[in-house]
């Protein structure tokens, strides 16, 4: 397996979030070398988002804004998903994500549908 190393700081972090997202578009074939190196990488991952974001997991706003800053995604490529209004508004706390929105932001970014259901606070009522 070439380049899998341990994760021991946020900049080992970043690099293996990189390297993972490439694998995004087409996800390898399991038990290949590319789909092993996959697997890896996303159980290393998962261990230090554990073992170092745990305690202070965001609300589906944060977990979306952390998607757009460090996962290498857009507002853009959110308002593609949802629409453009919608993600504005959800991005600024004044819309909800809905079922159909979280199950499509859920797939497209694989982003596990539990990060994206905790209640959360809007900054005014959605009419």
């Amino acid at each position: 397996m070439m380049d899998v190393r341990p994760l021991r700081n946020e900049h080992d972090y970043d690099w293996a979030i990189g390297e993972v997202s490439r694998y995004f578009q087409a996800e390898p074939a399991p038990g290949t070398p590319d789909g092993d190196r996959f697997e890896v990488l996303s159980s290393l991952i998962k261990e230090y988002e554990d073992n170092h974001f745990a305690t202070s997991r965001g609300d589906p706003v944060d977990v979306l804004h952390f998607a757009i800053e460090s996962m290498g995604r857009s507002q853009s490529e959110l308002a593609g998903l949802i629409g453009r209004n919608r993600a504005s508004e959800i991005l600024n706390r004044v819309r909800p994500l809905t079922l159909d929105m979280i199950r499509i932001i859920s797939k497209e970014w694989s982003i596990p549908i539990d990060a994206l259901t905790a209640p959360y606070e809007l900054t005014r009522a959605h009419a």
